[in-house]
């Protein structure tokens, strides 16, 4: 399972401490699942996306998500 807590969570100011409490785990588990280490449970994964406010698909896939930087030149040539 792949996953973007680390990019969302960063994007929103939040620490993996603040993280962690907010869903109620410890600040290890939140450094697990970012590295792939860990496979969340599904209320755990719901719990994660509704404090981060974006759709489960947003932040965890069964397919490696294309990279930001791919995803920005995708944009820019279809723009131009």
């Amino acid at each position: 399972m792949h996953n973007r807590i680390a990019m969302f969570r960063a994007e929103r100011g939040l620490t993996r401490r603040a993280l962690a409490e907010a869903v109620d785990v410890n600040p290890q588990t939140i450094g697990y699942l970012e590295r792939g280490d860990y496979k969340p449970s599904l209320e755990l994964a719901l719990k994660i996306c509704r404090v981060l406010g974006v759709e489960v698909e947003m932040v965890f896939s069964l397919e490696p998500f294309e990279s930001v930087a791919a995803q920005m030149r995708r944009a820019m040539r279809n723009s131009a």
